[in-house]
């Protein structure tokens, strides 16, 4: 199966002993930094809500975007994104032979870079997938990206050879990829928390984002190829819950943490 994550705006930029590999759609990320350097400050600001001074460092990213970067200017994806989906995936903890299957099983969605590899290089940026910046094919970069994800997600799966992805993205990253395109069963978890106040299990943001990362982990490590492999994941007190399921959203909860 293949699995997709999204990206993270925070970003750990320690050096990393791995050789990397160039994303897909290098081409059309430097033409979308194109587009993006031409935006004033406050447009730039206002674009991904930005604080001032935010506006500024992804202004100078975008200024200092090479076409061709050196290794120094570079990092591998999963390695650099450091927001909470990737505390769960701890990918710097992976074997090499763990890693070497998630190049070809695990993608993240990018607004700058469409669709990463573990292991591609990426420099540092910040452009957010529901961004509504303009460029010639469209008003936004859910017009930019249109069928290219999912064309590219339907080669990788016969590459591997399965009919299934897992969808461990945000809603904002996986509306870039076009359902009419895409020919893969989609399985979607949910990560729940009981409160035990009588009102049932909820979804917390901050840990279903974690728990996303976690259950690409659990996919990678143990290989998994179908669905029904899914429901044995158990990542700190998690259990499937088949009277909460449906077949292409399996529902996971815990007791609400309380510390």
């Amino acid at each position: 199966m293949l699995v997709v994550i999204s990206p993270a705006k925070r970003l750990d930029w320690a050096e990393r002993d791995v050789q990397v590999t160039q994303p897909d759609f290098q081409e059309d990320a430097i033409r979308l930094v194109k587009t993006a350097r031409n935006l004033t400050l406050g447009r730039l600001k206002g674009l991904m809500d930005l604080s001032d001074d935010l506006a500024r460092l992804n202004r100078d990213r975008f200024a200092a975007f090479e076409d061709a970067p050196t290794a120094e200017l570079t990092r591998p994806a999963a390695l650099a994104f450091a927001g909470d989906t990737y505390q769960g995936l701890e990918a710097a903890s992976l074997s090499a032979d763990d890693m070497a299957w998630a190049q070809e099983h695990l993608r993240i969605l990018s607004g700058l870079y469409g669709l990463l590899r573990p292991l591609d290089a990426i420099q540092p940026y910040r452009l957010e997938m529901g961004s509504r910046m303009k460029t010639r094919r469209g008003h936004n970069l859910y017009d930019y990206w249109r069928d290219g994800l999912s064309k590219a997600l339907n080669v990788q799966a016969d590459n591997v050879g399965t009919e299934v992805l897992v969808n461990c993205a945000s809603q904002e990253y996986f509306g870039a990829v076009a359902p009419k395109a895409l020919k893969l069963r989609v399985i979607t978890p949910s990560f729940m928390e009981d409160k035990k106040d009588g009102k049932g299990p909820k979804i917390v943001s901050f840990f279903a984002k974690k728990a996303r990362g976690a259950m690409a982990r659990y996919v990678i490590q143990n290989r998994l190829t179908d669905e029904q492999g899914l429901q044995g994941f158990d990542w700190e007190g998690y259990c499937y819950r088949a009277e909460l399921s449906a077949p292409s959203t399996p529902v996971f909860v815990r007791d609400y943490p309380t510390a």
